[in-house]
C-alpha cells in the first residue's frame, strides 16, 4: 500500500438522458456501484434540481461516490474515493458505465496520503480503543432521496424510501408510485403528484361534497379522470346516487391504484360504476344532451392528455350533456403554482355559465406545491353553493361518515377567497 487511499474522478459521457434525470435509478445504481465493489454503505443523500439535474453522495465507511449529472448534455461527473485497498473504485467506475449507459468513460486516479510524505504519529488510545473496538455494530444505512414537484420558480419535495413501488410509461404519460415517509404510498404523473394515501382526502372530498351536499337530488354523475379512485369512492357515500360513470385515459393509472392504493380505488368495482378507459374529451363530445345531473373534472395539470380538459370547447360539450339545474366541479390549479391557467379557466367558465354561476372555492392539500388549490363550481341555471346549502345536514354526513377534512364550517368558509385571488380574478374579467 503506498497511500491512504484510492480518488478517480470519473466522466461519463453519451450517456441516457433519462436516466441520468431519474433520482431514485441513479441512488439505486450508485449503491449498487457502491456494494459491488465491496464497500460498507452508511448512508445515501440525493436530490433532484430544476430544470435538469440529480446531485448525490454515497458514504461509504471506506469514504464516499457523489455524482452530478447533466441530462440536457448526457453527462454526468462522478467522484470515488475508497480509503486503502480493500475496495476497488475501479469496480465502482465500470458498475456505473453500464448503469447510466454511457457510450464513454474516462477517469484519473490520485493517490490521496501518499505514505512516503506522510509521518505517522505515535497515538495509543490503550482502553478506550479496546472497548469502543468491542461495542463496534454494522451500520445501519441510512437514505435520503427527494421527489420534487416544481415549476421554474417553485418547488416542493417530498422524501420517500428510495426505491420506486411501481413505474410505467403508457401512451400518455410517465405513472410512478413511491412510498414515502410522511405521506404513504404517493402517485405521481410526469414528474407531479396526483395523490397520497394520508393527504388525499382534503383534495377528494371538496371536489365531491360541495357539490353534492348542495345538490342532493343528483342522481347521475360523469366523472372524466380520476383513475386513482378516490372521487368515485366518495360520490358513492351518497345513496341517492344511482349510476357513476368514469371515463379515465389511461389505464395504468387505474391498474396501479388497484394494485397499490386500494384505500383510493375500493370503490371501483362498485356495480353503480361504469368505467370507462377512453378520452374524455372524446365521449363528452359525443354524449347525448342534458345526459347527466353532475359532472366531475377530475383532472391532472393542463399538459400531456390533460391539456384539453382546459379548452373552451371541452367545458361547452360539459354544459351542454347537464342537465337543467345540473352542477360541474372541477379541480381548477393552484392560484400559486399555475396562476396562467387558475386565471384563465375561471375566465373561460364564465363564458360558458353564468358569470354570477361560477364560484371558486380553495383546499388546503400539503402535497401540492405551494400548498393552496383550487376548484371551481358551475351551476346550470341551478344552486348556489352556499345559499342553497344546509349545514346541518352536511354536519351529520360528515359525522356520520368520518369525513377527514370536508365539514360544513369548511364548506362556507372555502368560499372565502383571499384578497388576492379575488383581485387576479377581476382583473382578468376585466381585461377581456
Amino acid at each position: 500500500m503506498k497511500s491512504l487511499g484510492r480518488h478517480i474522478l470519473v466522466e461519463f459521457h453519451g450517456c441516457s438522458a433519462e436516466i441520468l434525470n431519474d433520482v431514485p435509478r441513479i441512488e439505486s445504481s450508485m449503491l449498487d456501484a457502491a456494494k459491488e465493489a465491496g464497500a460498507t454503505i452508511i448512508s445515501s443523500v440525493f436530490h433532484h434540481f430544476s430544470p435538469f439535474g440529480v446531485s448525490g453522495v454515497v458514504v461509504i465507511q471506506e469514504s464516499h461516490l457523489a455524482i452530478h449529472t447533466w441530462p440536457e448534455y448526457r453527462y454526468a461527473a462522478v467522484d470515488l474515493f475508497t480509503c486503502g485497498y480493500s475496495v476497488s473504485p475501479w469496480v465502482s467506475y465500470e458498475s456505473l458505465k453500464a448503469a447510466f449507459q454511457a457510450e464513454h468513460g474516462s477517469a484519473i486516479e490520485l493517490n490521496r496520503g501518499q505514505l512516503e510524505l506522510l509521518e505517522k504519529s505515535d497515538i495509543d488510545l490503550g482502553d478506550l480503543r479496546d472497548q469502543a473496538t468491542q461495542k463496534l455494530m454494522p451500520p445501519k444505512i441510512s437514505r435520503s432521496v427527494w421527489f420534487t414537484d416544481k415549476n421554474e420558480n417553485i418547488a416542493l419535495s417530498i422524501r420517500h424510501k428510495g426505491d420506486r413501488i411501481f413505474q410505467e410509461r403508457s401512451p400518455y404519460q410517465l405513472v410512478e408510485i413511491f412510498d414515502t415517509f410522511k405521506y404513504g404510498k404517493m402517485l405521481t404523473v410526469d414528474k407531479m403528484v396526483m395523490c397520497s394515501e394520508k393527504d388525499e382526502k382534503a383534495y377528494h372530498e371538496m371536489i365531491i361534497h360541495v357539490p353534492l351536499l348542495t345538490n342532493p337530488g343528483v342522481r347521475e354523475v360523469l366523472v372524466i379522470g380520476g383513475g386513482d379512485g378516490g372521487s368515485v369512492r366518495e360520490i358513492l357515500r351518497h345513496p341517492q346516487v344511482e349510476k357513476v360513470t368514469m371515463v379515465e385515459i389511461d389505464e395504468v393509472v387505474v391498474r396501479a391504484s388497484r394494485q397499490f392504493l386500494p384505500s383510493l380505488s375500493s370503490s371501483l368495482d362498485d356495480p353503480k360504476l361504469e368505467l370507462k378507459i377512453a378520452d374524455g374529451i372524446d365521449y363528452v363530445r359525443e354524449a347525448a344532451d342534458e345526459s347527466f345531473d353532475m359532472v366531475v373534472v377530475d383532472s391532472s395539470d393542463p399538459v400531456g392528455p390533460s391539456e384539453g380538459l382546459f379548452n373552451p370547447s371541452f367545458y361547452k360539450d360539459v354544459y351542454r350533456c347537464l342537465r337543467p339545474g345540473g352542477v360541474m366541479t372541477a379541480q381548477s390549479e393552484s392560484p400559486r403554482f399555475n396562476q396562467e391557467a387558475f386565471v384563465d379557466l375561471n375566465h373561460c367558465l364564465k363564458g360558458i355559465f353564468q358569470p354570477d354561476s361560477v364560484h371558486c372555492y380553495l383546499a388546503f392539500i400539503q402535497t401540492y406545491p405551494t400548498g393552496m388549490w383550487s376548484f371551481t363550481y358551475c351551476s346550470k341555471d341551478g344552486t348556489h353553493p352556499l345559499q342553497d346549502f344546509d349545514p346541518v345536514t352536511a354536519a351529520e354526513f360528515s359525522a356520520q361518515h368520518d369525513l377527514q377534512y370536508y365539514n360544513s364550517g369548511i364548506h362556507q368558509a372555502a368560499f372565502c377567497l383571499p384578497t388576492f385571488i379575488q383581485t387576479m380574478l377581476n382583473v382578468q374579467q376585466s381585461a377581456q
